[in-house]
């Protein structure tokens, strides 16, 4: 018997402009966790769509247990107990938690559903692995966290033995992501096979066996993790050393910039307001970092503060102007820029080129339009500035589909397009979700840039490693309220923790909270 449950033999596939996977070979042991990592775009999720069926390879063998397999669909990969969770979820958002685990396998009795027999399966999977999921719960009401155990729980209904997880932890908290790393540990005692496709390298060091590097659409090597480093595996990504320490001069604090005075923000969910009362000022010159568990009011403070959604209460000034009740482009003119949370939904418009989507927000200005009309090579000409600049990668240049580009890609281009409008206030919300370790750098570099030269930056974030190392003030919310105000050099992750956790809160809660 083979030593490997699954082989991808010297793998090739292509795009047009673009060899997303270049002769790659992977062996996967059974009862392993294997890591696949890689830069954005590297060919990782190519790889494993073509392990699912989603793609067919131009050369290359697939073998299972040593035996050669053809997998022409997702179908097949089922038929071979092949399972994967995507990094954007296939749920059917108002269909039952229920509902979408057994679709397309409904068990049936003379042509009638027997939901009773399925809904026990679910359950008694639910209990066995600590997943915890309601069945009868819409997916649209469920959180992100709460939709991956769905997806999860579909790869165990079909009694899958080979898991795949694409950026499994991109979108989770700390605490979801600590719950799936338990899970994945779980599964490997069973004897499952787990591909981890990741640029998180702190989680592949943690879980993972063996790792895999994928670097432009080629195999740089395997690796044994308990006989390598962080930094090996950077350098092999990427191809250089990666520096993890944010460097940040000192500069002295200008005028407020954003100045956020009692804002409320009633919930779409529950008759609770979504954010209480909050206050808070960003000057000049520094970083401020909201941070707190998902699901707190971040997300809805952001979109009033953007004008994607109105506030009951408060106002909102921007550069000493009242910009409570500005229209969206109003505030774009007077100086911010919005890297959003979900770049598929608010950030993209993903059937347009990468070209149209960098003037997204700059189409109607004259270097860009002349009597009404756009002017196509000065967008062209733009686009391959940013396109090079930030290095995003896209198999046509700048007539690429947005849409088909990977996601560290996707968000590239929103980051170039905003940064590069040389914002007085720049609101980064996830700004480094699902990018690798050379990207991150880059990004961290950009919004510290930023800051150097006298910009305002509001930076939302869940990565605790990200906000120690970038903010220079942390203001933690909890249910909705600022519940206390930190200084990075000062404070630990433990301290951050517990106040966004509820645990601890300080006295200066939903008071007025300004640089000391």
């Amino acid at each position: 018997m083979s030593e490997y449950i699954i082989e991808m033999l010297h793998i090739t596939k292509e795009f047009p402009g673009i060899k997303a996977n270049d002769d790659i070979t992977l062996q996967v042991k059974q009862g392993e966790v294997h890591a696949l990592l890689g830069e954005n775009g590297a060919g990782k999720s190519t790889l494993m769509s073509v392990l699912f069926g989603l793609y067919q390879p131009e050369n290359g063998v697939i073998k299972k247990n040593g035996q050669p397999v053809y997998i022409k669909d997702p179908n097949d990969a089922n038929n071979l107990n092949i399972g994967m969770v995507h990094q954007h979820f296939k749920l059917v958002e108002v269909f039952s938690v229920l509902d979408n685990i057994i679709l397309g396998v409904e068990p049936n009795k003379l042509g009638f559903l027997q939901k009773r027999e399925a809904r026990a399966k679910v359950m008694r999977l639910s209990q066995t692995y600590g997943l915890k999921v309601d069945p009868e719960a819409l997916i649209e009401d469920i959180s992100v966290g709460m939709q991956q155990r769905v997806e999860i729980l579909k790869m165990l209904y079909r009694d899958n033995e080979i898991l795949i997880f694409d950026e499994p932890t991109a979108m989770l908290t700390p605490q979801e992501i600590e719950e799936l790393m338990e899970i994945m540990r779980g599964f490997t005692k069973e004897g499952k096979s787990i591909i981890f496709i990741t640029h998180k390298l702190n989680e592949i060091m943690a879980v993972a066996d063996r790792c895999t590097v994928l670097r432009k659409g080629k195999c740089i090597g395997t690796v044994n993790i308990k006989d390598t480093s962080k930094e090996e595996l950077s350098h092999m990504m990427v191809g250089r050393d990666v520096n993890f320490n944010v460097q940040k001069k000192h500069i002295d604090l200008g005028d407020v910039v954003l100045r956020a005075r009692g804002v409320t923000v009633p919930s779409k969910l529950h008759k609770n307001n979504a954010v209480k009362n909050v206050s808070f000022e960003v000057r000049a010159g520094e970083i401020v970092c909201l941070a707190g568990i998902e699901g707190n009011g971040q997300t809805e403070f952001v979109s009033a503060l953007t004008g994607l959604e109105k506030m009951s209460a408060g106002s909102i000034e921007l550069c000493g102007h009242d910009i409570t009740a500005a229209p969206i482009r109003a505030r774009s003119k007077l100086g911010m820029s919005h890297i959003p949370e979900d770049r598929r939904k608010h950030g993209l418009i993903l059937d347009y080129t990468l070209e149209e989507n960098l003037v997204l927000q700059r189409y109607w200005q004259t270097e860009f339009a002349h009597n009404g009309f756009i002017r196509k090579d000065a967008v062209r000409k733009y686009a391959e500035k940013l396109i090079l600049q930030y290095d995003i990668r896209s198999g046509q240049g700048p007539v690429t589909s947005v849409r088909s580009m990977s996601g560290g890609n996707q968000q590239k281009a929103i980051i170039a397009r905003e940064v590069d409008k040389n914002p007085e206030l720049l609101v980064a919300v996830q700004p480094t979700r699902g990018l690798d370790v050379g990207s991150i750098e880059y990004i961290h570099h950009q919004l510290v840039a930023q800051r150097d030269a006298g910009k305002a930056v509001l930076l939302v974030s869940l990565e605790l490693d990200e906000v120690m190392n970038v903010s220079d003030r942390i203001l933690v919310m909890y249910e909705g309220s600022i519940v206390g105000e930190f200084n990075p050099k000062t404070t630990t992750v433990g301290e951050l923790g517990l106040y966004m956790a509820g645990a601890k809160r300080q006295n200066t809660a939903e008071k007025e909270v300004s640089p000391a």
